[in-house]
């Protein structure tokens, strides 16, 4: 990224690298701050505003007249300012509509997606990264700075309370180079294009998407869709590199997804460029993809590498979009590998008599699986030693010691907000990622484990069908044999809960449409194998009733679960 900022529908991009100002001149002389200020004054005009249309209408070129005046409040009184231009005492007449211009102009600011770039060395512990960490505190003081001094001087008095607020940005990003393909592959652009080496976010971290929920499933396409790509630019595009389950993946991003980019440093792992240097990834995803269509995906067999794209625009402007790309990908390898992908959520739980037991619920999105297993934690209170989450959303089964162990694939956890007890989401406010808070379906994003605890692999104790919709008294149903276990688990029905276009009661195979679904004929085979083994080492297979699809019951019903299972892993021997 060689320009000195970029600033997109909703973010402003700031290149450290190439400009920093060090005090509050050089911040109001900036190139930045002239086009900031002149796509606010279009925002005013565009919401008609007219108190501050007022101020903005009294000059020709309220930009240019108006950053000169900001300089001035910075050193002089406003007196003294008064005689130095005709233009600056006609708008200092209006000082009462001006200091109501400038907070609201403070506030336009912070409410924009605000990110810095620099660049730096791969290595780590390198005092260029102490350097970037500092750099971000030192220009959020600047800014706060900057602000105090010009409303300040226009209220006439100091101010009696501060507010440390993030008024520089909101996360930042060292980047470095990584020439990890080789040269006449179809991969060899890519070279180009800047890996991410280090992140720092300033929570509450909030954005807004376009769109809140998602639509479809990825098919598989027979050719790559690289070979229809126009050259990437380096100023465009960013790559977070990172361990979905045991894929090192490069995730290329379009700077105008800069939030959904980011928020992955809250549920994957993030992998060091030390780490990955010259290193061939399993999964390639790119997300804002210089194509037309839908999301597909396509597996190079020659280099061994899936690639998943999601085209540029508005449709897929959710973050469900990207996170689900990387799960499908990476369950077709396991897929191919012998391995069963779980649509669920998996934690060990540790009771204070020592038991420890591994219980895993399976339902596609909205079946209640994170709402039951956070319920269980806040019922169980004291008597709970600890729960390790091993995965919150997607696992993968795999077969050691003719038992059948769980795996994960995020260290982070995905979950809506409507669906958390209340005030669960405060008490998680200082790490969390935040999306569309005041809309349906608004999403958290927060870390909840470990990559090398994800990754150990614990026996399953305990396997159930979380069902959503079932007003049945029953609890939960217990399931004799493999065949009647398989049927309930292969049809995945639920009722859909606003997270994706689906509406009613719906069904999905194996509750999972992120690679199951795509490679049915491979995983139908793995359903009759693992599910044998289970009910050969006699693990407990049924279906819980969450009815977090009843009305009434959203939280109730998660509730009654979570007593069942206390006292089910309380009492399994």
């Amino acid at each position: 990224m060689e320009k000195k900022f970029d600033i997109t529908k909703r973010s402003i991009i700031f290149n450290f690298s190439a400009a920093y100002a060090k005090n509050e001149t050089e911040v109001l002389s900036s190139e930045a701050f002239n086009c900031i200020l002149n796509k606010y004054i279009e925002h005013v005009k565009e919401i008609d505003n007219t108190n501050l249309l007022e101020v903005i209408n009294l000059v020709n070129n309220p930009v240019k007249v108006l950053t000169n005046l900001f300089k001035l409040l910075i050193s002089f009184e406003i007196d003294e300012i008064k005689t130095v231009n005709p233009e600056f005492d006609k708008v200092l007449s209006h000082r009462e509509h001006l200091y109501e211009l400038v907070e609201d102009f403070y506030d336009w600011w912070r409410h924009m997606e605000r990110y810095a770039v620099v660049k730096s060395p791969a290595e780590r512990g390198t005092i260029e990264s102490v350097n970037f960490i500092g750099e971000t505190e030192t220009f959020n003081q600047l800014i706060l700075k900057t602000y105090r001094a010009i409303a300040q001087k226009l209220q006439g008095v100091d101010f009696y309370i501060y507010r440390q607020l993030t008024a520089g940005v909101n996360a930042s990003l060292s980047i470095c180079n990584n020439k990890w393909a080789k040269k006449g592959t179809i991969y060899e652009q890519l070279n180009n294009l800047p890996f991410i080496n280090h992140v720092v976010i300033r929570p509450p971290f909030i954005y807004y998407s376009d769109k809140n929920t998602r639509k479809g499933i990825f098919p598989e396409v027979l050719k790559n869709p690289m070979e229809e790509f126009n050259t990437l630019s380096p100023n465009d595009w960013f790559c977070y590199p990172t361990m979905v389950g045991s894929s090192l993946t490069y995730v290329y991003f379009h700077k105008d997804y800069m939030d959904h980019g980011i928020a992955l440093s809250n549920l994957f792992e993030f992998v060091h460029i030390e780490d990955c240097l010259n290193k061939k990834p399993d999964l390639i995803i790119f997300f804002g993809a210089p194509l037309d269509g839908e999301p597909k995906f396509h597996y190079d067999a020659e280099n061994d590498i899936y690639v998943g794209v999601c085209p540029h625009g508005v449709e897929i402007d959710y973050f469900g979009y990207m996170k689900k790309m990387l799960l499908t990908c990476h369950n077709v390898k396991m897929i191919k590998e012998g391995y069963l992908p779980i649509h669920g959520a998996g934690v060990v739980v540790k009771l204070k008599s020592g038991i420890e037991k591994m219980l895993v619920l399976m339902g596609d999105s909205g079946a209640g699986k994170s709402e039951t297993l956070e319920a269980l934690k806040a019922y169980a209170g004291n008597d709970i030693v600890s729960t390790k989450t091993i995965f919150d959303d997607m696992g993968t089964f795999k077969i050691k010691d003719n038992k059948v162990y769980a795996y994960g694939t995020e260290t982070g956890a995905f979950v809506r907000l409507d669906d958390l007890e209340n005030g669960y989401a405060y008490k998680e406010m200082d790490r969390s990622i935040f999306m569309n808070p005041n809309q349906t379906n608004a999403r958290l994003v927060m870390p909840v484990s470990t990559y090398h605890q994800i990754m150990k692999g614990y026996p399953v104790d305990m396997f159930f069908y979380a069902n959503n919709y079932s007003e049945d008294e029953d609890i939960m149903v217990k399931f004799k044999d493999k065949d009647s276990a398989i049927k309930v688990f292969r049809q995945g029905a639920r009722v859909a809960k606003g997270t994706t276009s689906e509406k009613g009661l719906v069904t999905s195979y194996f509750a999972n449409p992120f690679g199951p679904t795509q490679k049915q004929d491979l995983c139908d085979p793995l359903l009759d194998k693992y599910f044998n083994l289970l009910f050969e080492n006699n693990i407990p297979v049924g279906e819980i009733h969450t009815r977090l699809a009843v009305s009434g019951m959203e939280h109730e019903g998660p509730r009654n679960v979570a007593k069942f299972l206390f006292e089910l892993v309380k009492n399994l021997k």
